[in-house]
């Protein structure tokens, strides 16, 4: 089969390989209609180390199920699923506490290990696929696709910023980041019932696209100036709740210095550093700090009826779509910032 594979930074190839078996009782293989180019891909885009092997990429995906291992009892052959970016068994401690990327015996698709391909690919083994897969209506309008493949990750990942930022009605929040998961989180705050919606990004393109989510404000200023901005919106005290959808050092100090005293702040980027900017800032002002891997498995039961019913429209972020011999393309429009979100269609 086709699938996509990283050489080194840069490097990305459409590649034959062996097409995915089963291996454990507990696996599935999914044939995939649809998969996606994540933000967090470019991380290993401009940094990874050459290799001959080379890494299967992607972790998002919405297809169908063509094969199921001896012991998988809930999903079915021919479901029409979405598989999250991490794998979960859906029985253990933490999937009990709807925190799956915690899961004791799970892990994360694209992300170079042993345990699980890539989905940027024609299909994809799927362990502990009972825990993981989550079946779709049968009668799910292809309409409405983009959306279902946003369960997968930046959906999940904003709402989870967004519920770990403690997001309530009548409340004021802000999101560091226009990138897919930044937009999405504004699509969580006005959910939740956010009352003002402040979104800090300089893409015109994408705030004007925040605004239809339900920005209230936009900040273009970065730094000490976006963070002087942002009080100056709020009466000088600041957010209630910050969501900081990039993790870089300044995005993660600016997310810290525009919360306000006793506010919190729901981290969803993944941190480009090993220590945390701002931690005094956070003590000083009882400024809670939390977040990580989205537990997207978690969200999908919330989310979904509201994407049926066309309440939200989170699959508004793609605005390319590619097959797997463009992918290399798409990485390169992303990185470029050519392209928001790029969908890939096998």
């Amino acid at each position: 089969m086709r699938a996509t594979l990283m050489h080194g930074a840069g490097d990305v190839r459409s590649e034959d390989i062996p097409d995915p078996t089963l291996v454990e009782p507990t696996d599935a293989v999914v044939r995939v209609t649809a998969a996606s180019i994540c933000g967090s891909d470019l991380w290993p885009y401009k940094t990874l180390e050459p290799s001959e092997e080379g890494r299967p990429m992607g972790h998002e995906a919405v297809g169908v199920v063509e094969e199921v291992g001896d012991e998988v009892s809930i999903v079915k052959r021919g479901e029409m699923v979405v598989m999250p970016f991490a794998f979960s068994d859906g029985t253990c401690l933490f999937c009990h506490e709807d925190l799956h990327t915690e899961c004791l015996h799970g892990g994360f698709f694209g992300n170079g290990g042993p345990d699980a391909g890539g989905a940027q690919a024609e299909a994809i083994r799927v362990p502990q696929a009972d825990g993981t897969l989550f079946p779709l209506p049968t009668d799910a309008d292809e309409a409405l696709m983009p959306s279902l493949l946003t369960l997968s990750d930046v959906m999940g990942t904003g709402q989870h910023a967004a519920v770990v930022a403690g997001v309530t009605e009548g409340k004021i929040a802000a999101i560091v980041g226009d990138g897919a998961v930044g937009l999405c989180g504004v699509i969580a705050a006005k959910r939740l019932g956010a009352e003002q919606i402040i979104v800090l990004g300089r893409h015109a393109d994408r705030t004007d696209l925040a605004r239809e989510f339900g920005a209230t404000d936009v900040v273009s200023e970065r730094g000490p100036e976006g963070v002087e901005r942002v009080r100056e919106l709020t009466d000088g005290l600041g957010a209630h709740s910050v969501l900081e959808c990039v993790g870089h050092d300044e995005s993660t100090q600016t997310a810290i210095g525009i919360a306000r005293a006793g506010g919190a702040v729901g981290r969803v980027g993944v941190p480009q550093s090993e220590t945390m900017p701002g931690s005094q800032t956070a003590f000083f002002g009882n400024i809670v700090v939390g977040g990580g891997p989205a537990p997207a498995r978690a969200y999908m039961d919330d989310l979904l009826p509201d994407i049926l019913d066309g309440k939200i429209e989170p699959g508004r972020v793609f605005d390319r779509t590619v097959g797997l011999e463009e992918v290399p393309d798409g990485y390169r429009a992303m990185n470029e910032r050519e392209a928001l979100k790029v969908m890939v269609r096998p």
